[in-house]
C-alpha cells in the first residue's frame, strides 16, 4: 500500500468500509483504518486505506499485448501502487523469476487457463545466486510474492527442477512463494517436488487449485485455507504434503485444508510439523490409499512437538482417510472444535473475501 506523508500532529482511528470491485478480485476490508497527519511532516505515514481506480496490463508472449514478458508488467507499475491492476496473460510458457516487491500491492495475474498459461523456472536450493552463495530454499521460487492484496486466476506456477530422490540435498524448488498478506487464488496450478508451494507468511485463500509435489509441498507459516483443491503427490519412496511452522501457541498460523482431495503416488505423510506448535486440520477432504502408516510426523521427536502441535482431523473419507484419523498423533475432532477451520473467518476473510469468491 501506498505511503504518504501528512502534516499534523493527530492520529484519528476509525472503522471504515471499502469496497474496491476490479475484473478480477473484489477487496471488501473492513479492518480499522489509520488516518494520520503531521503538521511538521514529522515522520508519520498513511496507508491508504484501498485501491483508488483500475488499470490493465495484457502480457503476450508473441509480442500482441503492452509487454512479453510477466516481470517486465510488474515493473511497470509505480511503487506505493494505489490501483488495481489487473495483468492478463496470454496462453504460452512464461520461462522467468518474477518477484512482486512488497510497494506493489493490489495486482491480479490472471491466465487464459490453468492448462494454457504457465510461469515457470528451474532453481534449487544449492544453485548459487548472482552474489556467489547458495540460494536456499525461499530463494529459489519461479515466482515470489511480498506485496499485499495479491491475486492470481487461472494460471499455472512451475519450477522445472528435476524431482530429487528422498535424502538429497540442496535439491528444495520451489514454484511459489506468498509473503504477502490477504492474498487470494482460484483456478491455480502449482507444480514441481520438494518445496513446491512456500505459504511463508500472511493470510491467504486457495481455492479450486492444483497443487503437485513429493516432500513437504506446501510449507511455511501462513495462516491459510485450501478449499476444494488437489494435493497431487509424485512421491516415489515417501513423501509429505504440508509442513507447517508455526512457533508459537499465541500466533494464529496454521493450514486448513476443506473439501480436498489428495491423489497420487505414496506412501506418504500428511502432515509434518515443522514449527514446535505446527497446526494442520483436514476436513471433509478424500484420501486416496497413498497415506503412510501412523500418517502425521513430527519431524524431530527430540522436541516434544508430540506435546505442542494440532494435527486435527474432521470428516475425512477414502481408503486413506483412516490412517490419518485412527493415528495417535492426529485428534478426530468434533463440529466445535472443528468448527473454526472449516470457515472463512479462519483467515478474517469476511474482511477482505467477497462472498461470491469463497
Amino acid at each position: 500500500m501506498g505511503l504518504l506523508v501528512f502534516s499534523s500532529c493527530c492520529i484519528l482511528f476509525h472503522a471504515a468500509t471499502t469496497t474496491v470491485t476490479s475484473t478480477a478480485t473484489t477487496y471488501r476490508d473492513t479492518t480499522p483504518k489509520v488516518v494520520v497527519s503531521s503538521k511538521n511532516a514529522s515522520g508519520y505515514n498513511f496507508r491508504w486505506p484501498g485501491p483508488i481506480g483500475h488499470r490493465v496490463i495484457t502480457v503476450d508472449a508473441n509480442g500482441g499485448g503492452h509487454f512479453r514478458s510477466v516481470q517486465d508488467a510488474i515493473d511497470s507499475i509505480p511503487d506505493n501502487n494505489r490501483m488495481n491492476v489487473l495483468i492478463q496473460i496470454s496462453a504460452g510458457v512464461y520461462v522467468e523469476k518474477v518477484v512482486v516487491p512488497v510497494t506493489k500491492p493490489y495486482i491480479t495475474l490472471q491466465g487464459a487457463g490453468r492448462d494454457t498459461t504457465a510461469i515457470e523456472w528451474h532453481d534449487r536450493a544449492s544453485d548459487r545466486g548472482p552474489n556467489g552463495q547458495q540460494l536456499r530454499t525461499y530463494r529459489t521460487a519461479s515466482v515470489t510474492v511480498f506485496a499485499n492484496y495479491f491475486s492470481a486466476r487461472n494460471i499455472t506456477f512451475k519450477n522445472t527442477a528435476p524431482a530429487p530422490l528422498p535424502g538429497m540435498e540442496g535439491r528444495q524448488a520451489a514454484a511459489f512463494r506468498i509473503s504477502g498478506d490477504k492474498a487470494y487464488f482460484s483456478g491455480c496450478g502449482f507444480y514441481g517436488a520438494q518445496d513446491t508451494l512456500c505459504d511463508d507468511a500472511g493470510r491467504h485463500y486457495f481455492k479450486e487449485c492444483y497443487i503437485q509435489g513429493s516432500i513437504d509441498f506446501i510449507f511455511g507459516n501462513g495462516r491459510s485455507m485450501y478449499k476444494d483443491c488437489e494435493l497431487h503427490s509424485i512421491a516415489t519412496r515417501f513423501g509429505s504434503i504440508a509442513a507447517q511452522d508455526r512457533r508459537s501457541p499465541y500466533e494464529k498460523t496454521g493450514f486448513a485444508f476443506v473439501r480436498c482431495t489428495v491423489t497420487g503416488s505414496g506412501p506418504i505423510y500428511v502432515g509434518r510439523a515443522m514449527g514446535q506448535y505446527s497446526r494442520i486440520v483436514y476436513a471433509y477432504t478424500y484420501f486416496a490409499d497413498i497415506v503412510a502408516h501412523g500418517g502425521w510426523d513430527y519431524w524431530n521427536g527430540a522436541d516434544n512437538k508430540n506435546k505442542t502441535a494440532f494435527f486435527g482431523v474432521y470428516k475425512c473419507w477414502g481408503p486413506g482417510a483412516a490412517k490419518i484419523s485412527r493415528a495417535s498423533l492426529a485428534q478426530e475432532l468434533d463440529y466445535e472444535a472443528a468448527h473454526p477451520f472449516l470457515v472463512k473467518s479462519f483467515v478474517n476473510g469476511r474482511h477482505w473475501i467477497a462472498p461470491s469468491d469463497a
